[in-house]
């Protein structure tokens, strides 16, 4: 089979690659679809991810086919059209218990990462049954691939982490594909103010097209003076911090109101200033997390009801065959305006 591979920082690369065997009696074997490409595969190729070794094939994300099952696997079977969450979950250790599917004794974020994965044709999914979801005909596959983590992620380490509720003022940091999953399910729970920042103009057009109801660019206006005057010097409900570096940390900081939330959604690759002298007698909540896709299911009920359209964060289509244009979109988003890409296999 082809299959995209890390073969250390650079480009990746297309290879043939021997297609993957059942290994334990939880495993399946699934013929992927489609899949897209993760703003973590580009950390990947960066060098970012130590514990990516090269040879690995990358992708945590797609839906596909069942193309064969292990004896332990009791939920799925060959020819069911599934949808592949990016954490893998055993369900059985003391943190899947606990609904923390991202610490899974046995799984986690391994797929793409610690185990090959969904960038070829066919792909290994340790603990199938906890690590796939069936999907509704009436879905159409690449609104589904969004749910393998993008929204997920925006709505558990976002949303469900800065306890939205109704009438907030909630700001999000970062109109990027995390920050716009975010901005979507917010509406779930009619915040009063939906307002995003962002330094790129095209990604706060979307932002609007998407519901927020007013934007900031923090390049060319002091978006922390502005969002004391919208809020009578008071400061936002929820802050979602969704890009990941100090900057954005430290705007959270200052404009989030006595008793408010901040989410942390960006990943962090380098210290940040929690600044306790400020923030100490303040009632701040101050949450982290990884996703741990527990809401699959339930994103998948509001995309049916039709309350929820996936398909509006894919701006780019491409073939398996153009797996490496794909990339240079997507590595290039300010340039080419790209959200998320689908890989059509």
């Amino acid at each position: 089979m082809k299959a995209i591979v890390y073969q250390g920082p650079g480009q990746p690369v297309v290879e043939q690659r021997a297609q993957p065997q059942l290994q334990q009696p939880t495993d399946a074997i699934v013929k992927v679809l489609k899949t897209t490409i993760c703003g973590t595969d580009l950390h990947i190729l960066k060098g970012d991810v130590p514990t990516c070794e090269p040879g690995r094939i990358l992708g945590h994300e797609g839906v596909g086919i069942v193309e064969s099952v292990g004896s332990g696997v009791t939920r799925f079977k060959p020819g069911d059209r599934v949808l592949i969450s990016c954490i893998t979950s055993c369900g059985r250790c003391a943190y899947c218990k606990k609904g923390m599917y991202s610490h899974c004794a046995d799984g986690g974020w391994i797929l793409g990462h610690r185990i090959d994965g969904t960038q070829a044709e066919y792909v290994r999914i340790p603990h199938a049954d906890g690590s796939l979801h069936p999907l509704p005909a009436s879905i159409p596959d690449e609104a589904m691939v969004m749910l393998s983590d993008i929204l997920p992620t925006g709505y558990e380490c976002g949303v469900l982490n800065g306890e939205v509720n109704p009438g907030d003022v909630v700001v999000i940091v970062g109109a990027g594909p995390v920050g716009l999953s975010a901005l979507l399910t917010a509406q779930f729970y009619s915040p009063a103010e939906l307002i995003l920042v962002d330094v790129d103009a095209n990604r706060l057009a979307v932002a609007e097209r998407f519901g927020a109801t007013r934007v900031l660019n923090s390049a060319r206006e002091d978006v922390a003076a502005e969002l004391q005057l919208l809020t009578d010097g008071q400061g936002v409900d929820v802050a979602v911090e969704a890009v990941g570096v100090p900057a954005t940390f430290a705007l959270c900081e200052r404009i989030i109101a006595p008793g408010g939330r901040i989410a942390v959604l960006g990943v962090h690759g380098v210290k940040v200033d929690l600044h306790l002298e400020t923030l100490w007698s303040q009632n701040i909540t101050l949450r982290t997390r990884l996703v741990d896709t527990v809401t699959t299911p339930q994103l998948m009920k509001m995309v049916e009801a039709g309350k929820l359209d996936p398909q509006r964060m894919i701006t780019h289509r491409f073939t398996f065959g153009e797996a490496l244009k794909a990339y240079a979109v997507f590595g290039k988003a300010a340039d080419s305006h790209a959200l998320k890409v689908i890989l059509e296999m």
